[in-house]
């Protein structure tokens, strides 16, 4: 696996996540990273549906995880489990870790995730996750030494080079398991080194904004649908 395209903040639309998957394959994208936030505020059940069949119809390997205001998860979460099924190329890497394509491992933890050990974890009308939950749901990443590493997260980690408020947590998970590559949620299109770790925020779908990264040379180019010219 050398390119992976990275796109996070769908947020509903539809015909732009259409014209970007459709130019992925194009741009040599073995696999696609997507962090939400997937849907528009007051997303229904059938149009997460149509987001998750339009990802599961890409023609590649897709690894995501949800934004902040895609909740509640039990309204689509089972959806998205049967069209795994259907799609065995779409995973949910939702707290947990999803082998790619080549030796590389996608792990990632969606939602607002926020420092304060004291916070607890909230799943209906959004998603919020304390750091250490993160902590202990990718413990697992300890055993898996001989992968290369990619994380998806909704939240940046703590970095002045991204411009976002950020985790210190994030942060730190990513010094301590040094992934090739992060990808994150974030407004503005951006990409910055932590440690060794190349931190991706791809800009806004929804605006056909995207990222195709170079594992090799750990670089990501930033392109719009719409705009054809190439950002860095």
């Amino acid at each position: 696996m050398k390119k992976l395209a990275g796109v996070s903040e769908i947020r509903g639309a539809l015909d732009r996540l259409d014209r970007v998957l459709g130019e992925l394959q194009a741009r040599g994208a073995d696999a696609v990273a997507v962090v939400g936030d997937l849907g528009a505020a007051g997303t229904d059940l059938e149009e997460y549906r149509a987001i998750f069949t339009a990802l599961g119809r890409a023609g590649l390997p897709v690894f995501w995880v949800p934004g902040a205001t895609d909740a509640p998860l039990h309204r689509y979460l089972p959806e998205a489990f049967n069209l795994e099924i259907a799609f065995p190329s779409l995973r949910a890497v939702h707290g947990t870790v999803a082998f790619g394509p080549g030796n590389v491992a996608f792990a990632g933890m969606g939602g607002e995730i926020v420092d304060d050990p004291q916070a607890v974890e909230v799943e209906e009308a959004r998603l919020r996750y304390p750091g250490w939950e993160v902590e202990y749901r990718l413990k697992i990443l300890r055993e898996l030494d001989d992968r290369l590493h990619v994380f998806l997260f909704t939240t940046p980690p703590a970095h002045k080079g991204l411009h976002e408020p950020g985790s210190e947590v994030l942060a730190e998970l990513i010094k301590t398991y040094n992934p090739r590559v992060a990808v994150i949620g974030g407004e503005r299109a951006a990409q910055a080194r932590l440690g060794d770790t190349l931190v991706v925020c791809p800009g806004r779908l929804d605006r056909g904004e995207y990222a195709i990264v170079d594992l090799d040379h750990v670089h990501a180019d930033l392109r719009s649908a719409e705009v054809s010219e190439q950002r860095s």
